[in-house]
């Protein structure tokens, strides 16, 4: 789209329609000024070329020391000087001879979201790196900083339209990131050696659960994975496991033993469920999964989403 500015720029000079000889030499009046070149006692080819040496001056935007210049023509600037320089033939001393200025809106904004790229910075949500005897380990969010697009916009074309120079200054927007580490939601908490499960509101205890972890022979692996998928009542589907060779899936319902929740986790094959076998809880005797009393878990089912964090030390 293309706007036209109070006062014109040329991309590479319109040449001049013919004009009468007498107006070839003749000298602008003293003072005069079109686009801020002083243009008196020039005739019409030397104003010319001092008004187009004017517009192409390039715009300096700074920011952090670095200083970053664009050519007027880069923004779609131009200008028809003809009518402006007959004007400034006619003008009295000391006057100033405005000039419109054409410039593209679209390249404007191409070029300030170019920048906004450039020097923009996604703020950085807080995440969960791990756990110790104290809770979840938590780094927090970091702010980002965007530019200011609407205003470096309307200064760009200030300075496409009044031929002024000066540097602009590149204004940043501080974005805060949605997720802090007060407000990172539930984290789950699993210590094989205590074989306990916790559950966390961000750094805050919220409950304490006794559980089962894998056996020697099939350990539930430690490290940081998060929930990737609920279901209710639960079919569960024979591993391809040794222990589990030809078994075959068991339905929803009593004996189950996925019990009526399950929440798999990135660990291939291994989640958290509530399990029949009661006495298994609070000892290694599982085949990888997190067992939990068929209560407590449908109540950690209902405080715990897809994407939940959980650390298993």
């Amino acid at each position: 789209m293309w706007r036209t500015a109070a006062a014109s720029l040329t991309a590479a000079g319109i040449a001049c329609a013919a004009a009468p000889a007498a107006e070839q030499l003749q000298a602008i009046a003293p003072g005069v000024r079109i686009f801020g070149a002083h243009l008196g006692g020039l005739t019409l080819e030397p104003a010319r070329t001092r008004i187009e040496g004017a517009l192409d001056r390039p715009i300096h935007i700074v920011y952090r020391g670095e200083t970053i210049s664009v050519s007027p023509t880069e923004l779609g600037a131009h200008a028809r000087i003809d009518s402006a320089l007959r004007s400034a033939l006619s003008a009295r001393a000391h006057s100033r001879v405005g000039l419109r200025v054409d410039y593209s809106e679209d390249a404007v904004a191409r070029y300030v979201e170019d920048l906004a790229q450039r020097f923009g910075r996604p703020p950085r949500p807080a995440k969960v790196v791990g756990a110790n005897a104290h809770g979840p380990v938590i780094r927090d969010g970091k702010v980002g900083l965007a530019v200011e697009q609407r205003t470096l916009r309307a200064a760009l074309v200030q300075e496409i339209s009044t031929g002024a120079r000066r540097p602009l200054v590149l204004l940043m927007d501080a974005v805060q990131p949605k997720r802090t580490a007060e407000r990172i939601g539930p984290v789950v908490v699993i210590n094989r050696a205590t074989n306990t499960l916790k559950l966390y509101s961000a750094r805050r205890l919220v409950h304490t659960f006794h559980v089962a972890t894998g056996q020697y022979a099939y350990p539930t692996p430690s490290g940081l994975f998060d929930i990737v998928r609920k279901a209710e009542n639960p079919t569960w589907t024979p591993p391809s496991s040794p222990w589990a060779a030809g078994a075959s899936p068991i339905p929803p319902g009593p004996g189950n033993p996925l019990g009526t929740r399950w929440m798999g986790l990135t660990a291939p094959g291994v989640g958290i469920h509530g399990t029949p076998n009661d006495a298994s809880i609070g000892y290694s005797e599982s085949h990888g999964c997190i067992r939990m009393h068929i209560p407590e878990a449908e109540w950690l089912f209902q405080h715990v989403a897809v994407g939940t964090p959980v650390v298993i030390l």
